[in-house]
């Protein structure tokens, strides 16, 4: 972990993205396979396992990724989402995304963070407008959401008697 090492705005909401990433990570390292893919809510597409979330968690840090590369003109296809079976392979996704938001950030100055116009926001899957701070924080929070979630789980499935 690169703690406080990067400079300026950008670097600080890339510390804070990183030790998300990080605490995430060492949450799920030693996860057994079995806690991994048991379903603990059948209905929820995104958020029925701890392997479902993963997938969601990384795929969901391209897609914010993605919308700040297409903004500054380039074009990036994310990865396919990927269910694994063991929690190692989703630590390594989840170095791997941060690694993709660090190439995309390259090109970011921290006087690109706050918009006010809208047309130099981004128009979101979901319909919300963000610049390219607001969404960085809102992935951040993403991640500890469904971080929050996980340790839901974890002691769901770990509690006496089950």
């Amino acid at each position: 972990m690169q703690r406080l090492t990067r400079k300026g705005a950008k670097g600080a909401l890339l510390d804070v993205y990183e030790d998300a990433i990080v605490a995430l990570q060492k949450s799920i390292e030693d996860l057994s396979d079995e806690d991994l893919v048991t379903v603990v809510l059948p209905d929820e597409e995104d958020c029925k396992s701890i392997q479902t979330i993963l997938t969601h968690v990384v795929s969901s840090s391209y897609s914010y990724a993605v919308y700040i590369h297409e903004l500054k003109g380039r074009k990036y296809t994310r990865p396919e989402e990927r269910l694994h079976t063991n929690a190692s392979d989703y630590v390594q996704d989840l170095k791997d995304a941060f690694a993709f938001n660090l190439r995309v950030f390259v090109e970011v100055d921290d006087s690109e963070l706050e918009e006010f116009d809208t047309s130099g926001k981004i128009m979101t899957g979901w319909e919300q407008l963000y610049d390219i701070e607001q969404l960085t924080e809102h992935a951040i929070v993403h991640i500890l959401r469904h971080h929050r979630q996980i340790e839901k789980f974890k002691f769901l499935l770990n509690r006496p008697g089950q």
